[in-house]
């Protein structure tokens, strides 16, 4: 597939008002993406994958052509960012909106980017109600009864919904998954940075990246944790219903990483690591060009009842959590 590349291209390195692409001589609409939440550092990175005017695959179909900056005030990590990812987008040729209103019929899908996960499940109502399909990045939503409600939303006004973490689609992780080389996998130790912060879930904030991996190479069907945490680090284990083991250990002092070690029926390796954003955004094209979510929403549940079950398991001080406990709680919330 090759973009028809309009005259602002010509003045800038990026188009960002494309309707046209040609694959095998056939003309056919590009995919015009708004994001909202200008408030970490994804929104110009993934930007300027989806709008490449080098991009092929998926990526063609897709490009990111007007925003709204959002955000959470009281976020001290996202808020005083704002400003510049909303002029380098503006410089970028993306047309800014003061709102979700405003934006919502000069797009086709969405992307809800903001770094808080709070104000993610009304971001996402606003654009299900709108009927276009959303991408959410991590993480999905602020609380688990928050995920919960944002897939009931997509599924009643038959709207698809996506969300994942880059880790999960890194070469490595994903050849676990797909076509393990230890065999059938009996366990992992996934680990990831794991800093707080004060409005989410511990493991939300950037566990959830180690979380992700654990659950790419497992696969859904944990049935309870428990965590061990210290000033320095997080260690969770969860006991898959098959009775394999999983475990996640979250870091904070030293030289932090990606990656995961895996058992199998066929030998123990390490599995991969973090592979920048361009994976994720090919998957991400491809879901909004499909309208078929490459992860099951059962599966994202999980890894937010995993990250909630933690922080239960937390209070009472290490205590084994079920997941179905605290999946049931937060639908009743």
């Amino acid at each position: 597939m090759m973009r028809v590349i309009g005259f602002s291209l010509l003045l800038t390195a990026f188009i960002l008002s494309p309707v046209i692409a040609q694959e095998d001589g056939e003309e056919t609409s590009v995919l015009r993406a708004g994001m909202i939440g200008l408030t970490t550092s994804h929104v110009p990175a993934f930007q300027g994958v989806m709008n490449d005017p080098n991009a092929e695959g998926p990526l063609t179909g897709v490009m990111v052509t007007d925003a709204v900056t959002g955000g959470a005030p009281d976020n001290a990590s996202g808020w005083p960012r704002r400003e510049g990812y909303t002029n380098t987008l503006r410089e970028r040729g993306v047309v800014i909106h003061e709102t979700m209103e405003e934006m919502l019929p000069e797009v086709d899908v969405v992307m809800v980017m903001s770094v808080d996960g709070r104000p993610h499940l009304e971001y996402a109502r606003k654009a299900i109600e709108a009927g276009k399909p959303v991408y959410l990045d991590k993480p999905m939503a602020g609380s688990l009864a928050d995920v919960i409600e944002i897939f009931r939303l997509g599924e009643e006004h038959g709207v698809p919904v996506f969300s994942a973490s880059s880790l999960r689609y890194s070469s490595g992780f994903q050849a676990m998954r797909n076509d393990s080389p230890v065999g059938a996998i009996l366990g992992c130790d996934a680990y990831s940075p794991c800093s707080y912060e004060e409005h989410h879930p511990d493991l939300f904030w950037y566990g959830v990246h180690g979380v992700e991996t654990l659950f790419t190479i497992m696969g859904a069907g944990c049935e309870s944790v428990q965590r061990t945490v210290t000033p320095d680090a997080d260690f969770v284990v969860g006991v898959w219903e098959d009775g394999r083991i999983g475990t996640f250990r979250g870091t904070r002092k030293g030289k932090h990483g990606y990656g995961a070690f895996v058992y199998g029926e066929q030998g123990d390796q390490t599995a991969g690591t973090y592979e920048g954003y361009a994976p994720l955004c090919v998957e991400i094209c491809r879901f909004f060009q499909t309208g078929v979510a490459p992860v099951e929403p059962q599966e994202t549940i999980e890894i937010f009842a995993f990250m909630e079950a933690a922080d239960e398991s937390k209070r009472q001080d290490g205590a084994r959590v079920s997941l179905a406990d605290v999946i049931e709680k937060a639908k009743a919330e």
